[in-house]
């Protein structure tokens, strides 16, 4: 399978990172070759220039983005469940994303 890259998007881009943590050892036990990573939103502009990612996920506190994302990136975007945010599912974010690239 080719890598896969997803991107995750917060406000200070630092409660994610977590969240990728546990999306990274989700994807290693599923065999799916993934990049995931975490920024903020204040970067998030500058990140999907560089890095080109398959699908971009908000996160709950920057929800209201998902629009302008929507009409400006040509990519899968949507706002992570608060519930699998909030108890920092890896499994089951990591599968959302890989359900918004296909």
């Amino acid at each position: 399978m080719s890598e896969k890259t997803i991107m995750l998007v917060c406000a200070a881009g630092m409660s994610t990172s977590l969240l990728v943590s546990k999306m990274q050892k989700a994807a290693e036990e599923k065999g799916v070759d993934a990049k995931i990573f975490a920024t903020s939103a204040a970067d998030a502009d500058t990140k999907l220039e560089s890095d080109h990612p398959d699908v971009l996920m908000l996160g709950p506190q920057v929800s209201y983005m998902l629009d302008d994302f929507k009409k400006r990136v040509s990519i899968p975007v949507e706002v992570i469940n608060m519930q699998d945010y909030g108890m920092m599912n890896g499994p089951k974010v990591l599968d959302e994303a890989l359900s918004l690239i296909k």
